[in-house]
């Protein structure tokens, strides 16, 4: 039997993995095509997207109207941010944040 322990098993634990999140702050600097969004989530959160779950989740963030395709020569497709995509990053980033400072209190208060 194998020996549990407590600090491997939350390995996986602190990874961001909200895939529609990840492309939206990916996309925030810059277009990208799917690949290069690959690459830079995989920098940024230390998680890599298979290609289901990146077009699936870029499909439904296209239907929303909260990214777009822009034209291209090329055969990748890039996609930019619109305005209410930014806005709802903007939106969910705050709710975050505040959601992180209400854990980091009451982890303090936890610890006295």
């Amino acid at each position: 039997m194998k020996k549990s322990q407590p600090d491997s098993d939350l390995d996986d634990f602190g990874r961001f993995s909200d895939p529609a999140l990840l492309i939206l702050i990916s996309l925030a600097d810059a277009p990208k095509h799917g690949y290069a969004m690959t690459e830079d989530i995989a920098v940024l959160a230390d998680v890599r997207l298979g290609p289901g779950t990146l077009y699936g989740a870029i499909a439904r963030l296209e239907s929303r109207g909260l990214i777009q395709p822009i034209q291209s020569d090329d055969r990748r497709n890039p996609y930019r941010l619109t305005a209410l995509g930014e806005k709802a990053l903007r939106v969910r980033l705050k709710t975050m944040e505040t959601v992180a400072r209400a854990g980091r209190q009451r982890l303090s208060t936890s610890e006295g």
